[in-house]
Formats: structure tokens, sequence, C-alpha cells
């Protein structure tokens, strides 16, 4: 009866002040409390990322493109290694200098192009916008010359009185221009240490994590690079299948500037879903300053036209299968990079999501590529690299 008294007496280590006041709050309410902060958190970290990003983004976009050039050329250069027994340097040095040259030609193509059709273009734009003018003053709005001409004096007065911010804006052109040909060097050159060495910088980077996590974090980085391979590979064939379609129909219909519109297209094809819906409403502008509204409804159709192939053929199969990513989560990563930091972020943010959802299903314990499980998951990285 005694020892009931005491138990009675003694609190329970468990009922301190603060288990006691929790009891007082329901429990949804504390796990929405503990997963609201936890959350809170990532998003400042998330945050402090991406304004590190923008501050250094002259050096840190320079990088990504080398990254994912790597991923291309990697296997180039170990072809003329392996196979041609080229030396590794000089493998390398080959590669990036090829890169060079089929960019270079390309530059070269398209400029000549634009040489040759932009005096015809160009004419065909004062002859439209004359006719314009015409339809204007003799159609339902019945514009005379005297209002036209007020506001052209009108346009001309608002250039003059904003001139500081014309220059202001041609000066930061400059300073941007400058920044595109230090980020280009730099993209080349770490493009070629990484073509040459990129197993070792690697190697050296896993290093810097403790050591009982290196081969965990080695081996998700080795499926996030499969993943990213995948995607680039993939999306070089969707750009070249926008890029040719919409440029041979440029080409068939006459209107000027086929290739450079090519290529645009191509280029503007590595901005999922939007790059290629702009780049074509350029092709369907030019075709209806040169050919008129016919021929430019025609372009409508084949720019739609190879859309609805990429996106219900190219996307789902070759795309989907590449990053393991719904069309919704590619909007919106397309979205928010755009939000985030413009082109450049729509540019990279559907390779980094990919990676990103590769890399936490390993960690996670859903392995996406089980093949690639080492026998003895205890093997250094120096050695089982």
């Amino acid at each position: 009866m005694a020892d009931i008294e005491t138990r009675k007496t003694v609190s329970h280590p468990r009922d301190s002040a603060p288990d006691r006041a929790q009891k007082g709050v329901p429990y949804p309410v504390r796990l929405t409390a503990a997963w609201t902060w936890r959350a809170i958190i990532i998003a400042v970290g998330i945050a402090g990322v991406l304004w590190l990003m923008g501050i250094f983004k002259t050096i840190v976009v320079p990088v990504l493109v080398a990254v994912l050039l790597t991923v291309l050329l990697r296997p180039v250069s170990h072809f003329f290694h392996r196979k041609l027994k080229f030396p590794n340097t000089l493998a390398a040095a080959v590669t990036v200098l090829g890169l060079i040259a089929v960019v270079a030609g390309l530059l070269a193509l398209a400029g000549r192009e634009i040489i040759t059709g932009f005096g015809q273009l160009w004419g065909k734009a004062q002859a439209g916008f004359e006719e314009m003018l015409r339809w204007l003053a003799d159609g339902p709005f019945q514009v005379s010359d005297s209002d036209l001409d007020h506001y052209l004096d009108q346009i001309t007065e608002t250039l003059g009185n904003n001139s500081s911010t014309i220059v202001s804006g041609a000066m930061s052109a400059t300073v941007t221009i400058g920044h595109v040909l230090a980020g280009t060097l730099i993209a080349l050159f770490c493009l070629f240490f990484f073509v040459l060495e990129g197993d070792r910088i690697w190697r050296w980077c896993v290093r810097v994590f403790p050591k009982s996590g290196q081969e965990r974090i080695h081996q998700a980085a080795l499926r996030g690079w499969i993943t990213l391979r995948g995607y680039a590979r993939m999306q070089i064939i969707v750009a070249a299948v926008d890029g040719i379609g919409i440029g041979l129909g440029a080409a068939l219909l006459g209107v000027p500037l086929a290739i450079p519109l090519g290529i645009l297209v191509f280029v503007g094809s590595f901005i999922p879903i939007v790059g290629a819906v702009l780049t074509g409403a350029v092709a369907v502008l030019v075709a209806l300053v040169d050919q008129g509204p016919v021929v430019a409804l025609i372009m409508l159709g084949v720019v739609l036209a190879v859309q609805q192939i990429e996106g219900h053929v190219l996307q789902p199969f070759l795309m989907g299968r590449a990053v393991s990513l719904h069309p919704v989560a590619v909007l919106l990563a397309v979205a928010a990079g755009t939000l985030a930091a413009g082109i450049i972020g729509a540019l990279f943010a559907v390779p980094l999501v990919a990676l990103l959802n590769t890399v936490f299903r390993y960690l996670f314990g859903t392995d996406p590529f089980p093949e690639l499980a080492p026998d003895d998951p205890t093997v250094p990285v120096e050695e089982g690299a």
C-alpha cells in the first residue's frame, strides 16, 4: 500500500512541463507546425542558393553549360581515345575544337542567309507598313494623314525625351555582351577540363563529404548523370525535329531566311514547351511580312503540325522515358525557372528537376537504375569509380 502511495506522488519522467503543455495542443496542429518550420527552413535555403547563383551568374551559368555539353561530348572523347588511340589530352582538345567548328559553321551559314535575305525582307516590311498606313486612312478607322503625322511626332518626341534611358540601355547591352564573351571563355575552359579529367574532378568533390556517405553520394550522382545524358540526347532529337520541320516548311513555301529560322527554332526548342512556340511565331511573322496572310496561315499550320508531333509523339515517348517527369512537372519547372531566372532559368529548369528527381529517388530507397548497383557497396570511390 505504501508503494502505491509513493508511485502516486512521484511524477513520471514523461510528464515533464513541456510534455504537459504539448498535451493541450492537438496532434494535427503539432504535426503541421513541425512540418511548417522545416518547410520554411528549406525554402530559405533554396532562396539563399538562388540568390548566390544570381550574384555569381557570370560564373555559374557557364559552368552549368559546360556540364550539359560534357554530358554529350564525353562519349565522343572516349571514342577518339579508346578506338582511335588518341592521347587523352588530344582527344579532349579535338572534341572541343570540333564543337567550336560546328557552332561557327552554323553561325556562318545563318549569317550569310541573313545578309542575303534581310534586304529583301526589309523592303517587304516597308511595303507592308505603307499598306497598313493606307488601310488605316481608307479603312474603317478613317485615320487622316494629319493624325498619322501627329502620332509619329509624338513617338519622335517620346524617344527624344527618353534618350538618356536609351543610352543607358545601350550601355547595359554592351556590358551584357562583355559578360557573354567572358562566360563563353569560362564555359570553353571548363568544358575542356571536364571532358579531359571529369572523373578525377568528381572524385575530389566526393571526398569532401564524410567517408561513410561517399559511396552513396557517388552512386546517386552517377544515376543523375545518366538521367542528364538521356535528357540532353532526347532534347537534341526534339530540337532537330522542330528546326528541320519548320525550316523545311518555310523553304517549301518560299519564305526567306528559312535556314536562320530553322536554326533559331532548333536553339529555342531547348527551352521546353515555350521555346519552340515563340520561335515558330517568328517564322509565321516573317511569312506574313514576305508572302502575305495566306502563306502565313499555311506556315502557322506547319508550325502547329510540328508542335503536335513533338507534343504527342516525341515528348511522351522519348523525353518521358529519358527524365521520368510528367508533362505537368515539366511545365511547372519551366514556369518556376522563368520566374526565378528568366530565359536562363527556363533553359536549366527541366534538366535540374530531372537530376534532382533521380538523385532523391535513389537516396530515399527507389533505385531507378538497379543494374548499376555495385557488387560491393563498401568499395571506396577512389577504387570503384
